[in-house]
């Protein structure tokens, strides 16, 4: 089967500990811990799914347990394994986080099995399989940056994403510098929180459209800032910045925000929505997903 989309980077054990009450240094409080497939490029592409795509995983899952039942979770779920890097020697990747009713308290990304494996990940591109230097795969490619900067690098100056639309997506703010390779990339499209927009510009703008046109002029082609509840924007090289207000809701989740709010946006312009109507229905996705209003 052809993917709609490749979703590039982490698929790993999301081990997510959630509390009603607020959460300090040291809190010791009741709550529910669960285990869910997760990971940047796994989140990106079970929300494509909601939305009727199906995703290709590229990534590294290990040839244990966890891996094994990981492999099986996503084929599940309808997405494409086939061409998943299934490596003898590194485990499974994982992701903990504690969250209380103030939000995210502290996440650890144990992604390292991820970053071993280099380019192996990218071999489908290259053989055959998805595409070759000659005739290099031209549709969606979700990319996260949990990838090396080194390999981010190779990405941004490689004959194999040449024809790609680009979508790409840090793993948190201390990896938001990785994606500086492909902050020019003309088929690139950056989708960044307003911290990392600022760790990308190297200085502190305080709204989310001031550091869209500060990326703008530091050579990016296409952005989107978020900024929690706050005005996110979209900018263009040529065509300006425009702006739009998330709707309020309870935020009852945080973890995986950012991804729903990438994919709901791939998909309203995969069905040809303008700019300003893509932004709303992202919008809009991101916060019916923080609200707790669909699955996980």
């Amino acid at each position: 089967m052809t993917p709609d989309i490749l979703c590039i980077g982490s698929v790993l054990w999301d081990i997510i500990g959630r509390s009603p009450t607020v959460m300090r240094l040291g809190s010791d409080v009741p709550g529910r811990i669960t285990r869910l497939p997760g990971g940047v490029a796994m989140n990106i592409a079970m929300t494509l799914r909601r939305f009727g795509l199906t995703p290709g995983l590229l990534t590294t899952i290990g040839r244990d347990p966890e891996g094994d039942e990981l492999v099986a979770a996503c084929a599940r779920m309808g997405m494409v394994t086939d061409h998943i890097y299934r490596s003898d020697d590194l485990p499974t990747d994982r992701y903990m986080a504690v969250e209380g009713a103030n939000g995210l308290i502290a996440a650890i990304a144990d992604a390292h099995s991820l970053e071993a494996s280099g380019d192996k990940i990218l071999r489908p591109l290259a053989d055959g399989r998805l595409g070759s230097e000659e005739a290099p795969w031209s549709g969606l490619i979700a990319l996260d940056g949990n990838l090396t900067e080194p390999l981010l690098a190779q990405i941004a100056e490689s004959p194999l994403f040449a024809r790609a639309d680009l979508r790409v997506a840090p793993a948190s703010p201390g990896k938001a510098e990785r994606l500086r390779p492909l902050l020019d990339h003309p088929g690139a499209t950056l989708y960044v929180n307003l911290e990392e927009a600022n760790i990308l510009c190297a200085a502190h703008h305080p709204t989310a459209p001031e550091a869209a046109a500060a990326l703008l002029e530091r050579g990016a082609h296409r952005v989107l800032v978020t900024h929690g509840g706050n005005p996110c924007a979209e900018g263009t090289r040529g065509k300006g910045v425009i702006s739009d207000r998330p709707p309020e809701v309870l935020v009852t989740r945080i973890t995986g925000a950012g991804d729903t709010f990438m994919a709901a946006h791939i998909v309203a312009e995969r069905r040809g929505d303008p700019r300003e109507a893509a932004l709303a229905a992202a919008l809009r996705a991101a916060a019916t997903y923080v609200s707790g209003e669909i699955g996980s």
